[in-house]
């Protein structure tokens, strides 16, 4: 009768040794990720996107802000790729279509459900995360409890779409079962500033600069400006600033298709301009 061998563990454990993430490594992701649509920030998660099937915490000081420029190049693809709605549940205010149809993202293709009870917003994501042809949820749970949150996350689980709760900043500091974290803050110069609070690798000492408004509503902010410096008196020193400043730039006048197209919303004609 032989000895029992010992070095089979060991081999085992050799083999296996790639399977171990390491805390100061970022990590591969273990489930389907979706691509953010910002360069920067998928290069700092794991498998360089948004995780599918699991849930993403946004943390903000306003209930309202950025979600939609961070959030509405993975929302258009994922409709495209799944043909169902994207269900927001006690969003905060009312989604503005025109913008979110000029970001590739349908007006029809949103489903709006209004709750200002915790209770009936929980009950509502559970019920949106069930329904196989939903493209993603995305849930405003300020007073959200850690229990509750697991069930979202255990509901996520059992789901492949794309799950986002947004809460307040001031829970920064608790404890989340989400499997991503983020806390977003606005910025200068019309950025905002992404901190990755939990994320499956080393902590990011340094925020992500992104921008907090897209290429298109920054030109029709940056048009408005120029009407309104232009239409104010100005002395020599402030016009030969101003042309200076101007070199090398192209101004589009909007107002030239704005006496033909009466009616159509300012970024459709800025669109159009474009």
């Amino acid at each position: 009768m032989g000895l029992p061998s010992v070095s089979s563990p060991f081999a085992s454990f050799a083999s296996a040794r790639h399977n171990v993430w390491r805390g100061d490594e970022l990590g591969v992701a273990d489930m389907p990720v979706m691509g953010t649509g910002h360069a920067a920030l998928d290069a700092e998660l794991p498998g360089g996107g948004w995780p599918v099937g699991a849930m993403t915490e946004l943390l903000q000081d306003r209930p309202e802000a950025h979600v939609w420029q961070l959030l509405l190049p993975a929302l258009a693809q994922a409709v495209d790729a799944r043909g169902g709605p994207v269900v927001l549940i006690g969003a905060p205010h009312e989604p503005f279509g025109p913008s979110l149809a000029a970001a590739g993202l349908p007006t029809e293709c949103l489903m709006w459900i209004r709750s200002e009870a915790s209770a009936a917003r929980l009950w509502a994501c559970q019920q949106a995360l069930r329904c196989a042809d939903v493209a993603a949820v995305l849930a405003w749970l300020p007073q959200a409890r850690v229990g509750e949150l697991r069930r979202l996350q255990l509901a996520a689980a059992q789901h492949e779409g794309l799950l986002f709760v947004m809460r307040p900043a001031s829970v920064a500091q608790s404890a989340s079962p989400a499997r991503l974290r983020l806390q977003v803050v606005s910025a200068e110069a019309g950025r905002m500033d992404v901190h990755l609070l939990k994320r499956r690798g080393p902590p990011l000492t340094q925020a992500l600069s992104l921008p907090a408004r897209s290429g298109r509503m920054s030109a029709l902010l940056a048009a408005s400006q120029w009407r309104r410096q232009r239409s104010r008196p100005q002395d020599i020193g402030e016009i030969a600033a101003t042309q200076d400043a101007a070199k090398g730039a192209t101004v589009v006048r909007l107002d030239l298709r704005l006496r033909r197209e009466e009616g159509r919303h300012a970024v459709d004609r800025l669109a159009v301009a474009a």
